[in-house]
């Protein structure tokens, strides 16, 4: 249970985001007081914060199993992704050939519309040139079509891009397999992935080691908000979206935010250590959720198999109910969850991510996703359980 103000609430939206560790507040308190200096100074203080992000990217690199070379420091996912695509696309763009950008259906925005925007040619003042895009569909389950992904990869491919899972359902994705077939019918491409909402749960130095490109984010894994990675494996090379100072090898200009990389290190640390356990617990908690609402409230609809999808997501539909109005009794009654991603909490549009895995537009307008996380206790379900069964009985006719 999550106190915020006066109240406490049962906080089962750690999708969006979850609360910082004590230990990562711990660390980076030091920077915010005697420890301020600017990483691209050449003074003794200026020295110490330089030292401090290269100890965070050395922890950052073996969590992710890459060179500490291979890790550049972004404001967040978002940033990681547009750079994974823009900065691709640029560097392919040298060859004066038209370039493809491959996706699955069901991305983050943060990789969908950057893709979309090249492909329209918005972003050729970035120095990106003609390209082609696809997006592939995936199953019901909101697993990418492995078939279709082969069609569309060929010599001219420059990027494909799929999510290690899903944000809103939290499908995992087959990423070797993805690999595979890049490598047999794109084989000068670069494969990246998304993994921000799996970096929780996933060995990520294992399960997107064939990936060239990685996107990762601070605030999933119980860190600061406005801090995020891009792991660029050599020998592959991207062109620089932000320039100044040259900083990140010149991949990424603007100076650092120590106190954050510090707390993203950190935090990823701590992930890493406790994965067994709280993989084991969250699932737990999960199951023992989706099992007491779909048992209690009738006709409820689980979007994707749990052996399928992350340990803390469970994504509901329940018929009869329009998602907006479960969401205000739900806040009202102390319990945080919401309808899908964050980035679109206000937009009023179905879920692609819903559409694409062929649910119907009123069906979508029914679902909450419910995510839970490092601080989600028994009791939190218990609670949750009362208020959803409550709420939904209330809207139903």
């Amino acid at each position: 249970m999550t106190g915020t103000g006066a109240a406490s609430v049962v906080y089962l939206d750690h999708a969006a985001t979850s609360p910082v560790r004590p230990e990562v507040r711990e660390a980076m308190a030091p920077f915010a007081a005697d420890r301020f200096g600017n990483a691209s100074g050449s003074h003794r203080i200026a020295r110490d914060a330089r030292l401090a992000v290269e100890e965070a990217r050395e922890q950052v690199a073996d969590v992710l199993g890459a060179d500490p070379a291979e890790v550049v420091f972004t404001s967040g996912g978002t940033e990681a992704d547009n750079l994974a695509v823009y900065g691709t696309l640029a560097d392919r763009a040298r060859s004066g050939e038209t370039a493809g950008a491959v996706c699955s259906a069901i991305e983050h925005s943060a990789v969908l519309e950057p893709m979309r925007a090249a492909a329209r040619g918005a972003a050729a003042v970035l120095g990106i040139g003609a390209v082609t895009f696809h997006e592939v569909g995936v199953s019901g389950d909101g697993v990418i079509d492995l078939e279709l992904l082969a069609r569309v990869l060929g010599p001219h491919t420059a990027l494909v891009s799929v999510m290690t899972a899903n944000n809103e359902v939290g499908t995992i994705q087959p990423l070797e397999a993805v690999a595979d077939l890049v490598r047999r019918h794109a084989p000068v491409a670069a494969l990246h992935t998304d993994a921000v909402q799996a970096a929780p749960y996933v060995d990520l130095a294992t399960v997107t080691g064939h990936c060239d490109l990685v996107s990762v984010s601070a605030h999933k894994v119980g860190g600061p908000k406005g801090v995020g990675a891009l792991v660029v494996r050599a020998p592959n090379q991207i062109v620089a979206m932000l320039r100044g100072g040259g900083q990140e090898r010149e991949r990424r200009s603007g100076t650092h935010d120590v106190a954050g990389i510090v707390g993203m290190a950190t935090a990823l640390r701590l992930v890493d250590e406790s994965r067994g356990r709280e993989v084991t617990r969250v699932a737990a908690l999960r199951d023992r959720l989706a099992d007491a609402l779909c048992c209690a409230i009738p006709n409820t609809i689980e979007s994707a198999p749990r052996s399928d999808v992350l340990p803390g997501h469970c994504h509901l539909r329940f018929p009869g109910v329009e998602q907006e109005e479960l969401l205000v009794l739900l806040d009202r009654d102390g319990v945080c969850a919401s309808a899908g991603s964050a980035c679109a909490s206000g937009a009023i549009e179905p879920s692609h991510v819903l559409l694409a895995m062929g649910v119907s537009p009123a069906a979508a307008g029914s679902a909450i996703r419910f995510s839970l996380g490092y601080t989600t206790t028994e009791a939190d379900v218990d609670q949750a359980v009362d208020v959803v069964v409550s709420a939904v009985a209330r809207l139903r006719p």
